[in-house]
Order: structure tokens, then C-alpha cells, then sequence
């Protein structure tokens, strides 16, 4: 696979949506070591009316289609999860708008996108113990594998890997964003909730090319 159609976003975020909801408490008892304990049911709210409305979202183009995912995400994720993961989804539909395909280039731009969204929201950066520590290795890996000719297929894989050894390092940072950095060095030997759940929503969406 050299591009990424219409179907195949529909295909990772349905993916992602899956996972997300799947893994709620999972995600809750993670965030329970150092923040509130809610990090899983607040991005889970958002997801669940994602599916919910799945079937109505606009599908005039790529872009589109991310955009109008963000707007749900953004409206129905509780507490900081709403404004960053649906901030991050906005962000990616802009850079994707009025497209067709995306080539793994184009994908990985996309993802940047998405980090650039995220930092704008709440100025997060590498090494402040948040999903960014996870989507920012991704990016680089996705860019990488665009260089050097690989396919979606195994970047994606190389893409999830760097989401799990990202969110891992995690657990030797002291947390400096959200609740997390309330505790300060007791946050130390957990890993952050939000990366860690990229690094699983990652690996989920890398199995299905």
C-alpha cells in the first residue's frame, strides 16, 4: 500500500475508537497512579458518541472526515482530554483538507500536524511526561520510514514500536504537565496514561494492514 484513502482513515479510527472504548479501565486504573483515575472514562465518553454518530459524519474528503471526528471528540471527552485529543484531531483534519490520499509522507506530515495542535492547546514538549513523549517518537519514526521507501505496512509497525518505547521512557520522567505534576518525583516509575494508551491504540492500528 503506497497511499491512504478515505477508507483506510475510516478504518484507523474506527480502529482507535474500538480501542479506546475497550480499554477504559485500563486507561483509568493507569491515570490512578499519579493523576485522577479518570484519564479512560473521560476519553472513552468522547469515543462512545464518536461511534454513535459514526454513521452521520461528513465524508467529503479526508480532512473532512478527521475534522469532524475532532469536533465530537472535542465536545464530548471529559475534563483535558476533550480540548487536547480533539485539538489534535482538528489540527490533523486542517492539514488534510480537500484530500483524497495520503502518502506515508503526507501521513506523517499529518501526524505532525497533530502534535503541533496539541502544543498549541497546552504547550506541552518532548520529556514532560505526556502523550506527546509517545506521538512525537511515532512522527519520527513515520518520517523515517517515508525516507527511506517503506510502506504503510511496516511503517506502521516501526510507527506503533516507537509509541510503546516512548510511552516506557515515561516512567523515568518526572510529570511537569497536567495532574500528574502535582505529585512531582512520585510520578516517577509510572508510566504517563496518555502515551502509554498510543502506544496501544498504535499497536492495535498497526495490525490491521
Amino acid at each position: 500500500m503506497t497511499q491512504l484513502k478515505l477508507n483506510d482513515i475510516e478504518k484507523i479510527i474506527k480502529k482507535m475508537t474500538e480501542v479506546v472504548i475497550k480499554n477504559e479501565v485500563y486507561f483509568c486504573e493507569l491515570d490512578s497512579a499519579a493523576g485522577d483515575g479518570d484519564f479512560g472514562m473521560s476519553l472513552a465518553k468522547g469515543f462512545k458518541e464518536l461511534d454513535k454518530q459514526w454513521a452521520e459524519l461528513d465524508r467529503a474528503d479526508i480532512g473532512a472526515f478527521i475534522k469532524a471526528c475532532g469536533g465530537v471528540i472535542a465536545e464530548n471527552c471529559g475534563g483535558a482530554s476533550g480540548p487536547i485529543w480533539g485539538g489534535a484531531f482538528k489540527a490533523a483534519g486542517k492539514y488534510a483538507a480537500d484530500k483524497e490520499e495520503l502518502c506515508l509522507a503526507g501521513f506523517a506530515d499529518m501526524i505532525g500536524a497533530a502534535i503541533e495542535g496539541i502544543q498549541r492547546r497546552g504547550g506541552a514538549k518532548a520529556g514532560d511526561k505526556t502523550l506527546l513523549d509517545a506521538l512525537i517518537p511515532t512522527y519520527d519514526a513515520l518520517k523515517e520510514a517515508a525516507a527511506n521507501g517503506d510502506g504503510f505496512e511496516s511503517a506502521l509497525k516501526k510507527g506503533a514500536d516507537a509509541a510503546v518505547n516512548g510511552a516506557e521512557a515515561t516512567k523515568n520522567m518526572i510529570a511537569s504537565r497536567g495532574r500528574a505534576s502535582y505529585v512531582g518525583e512520585r510520578s516517577l516509575t509510572y508510566p504517563d496514561a496518555g502515551a502509554t494508551a498510543l502506544g496501544v491504540i498504535f499497536t492495535e492500528i498497526a495490525g490491521i494492514f
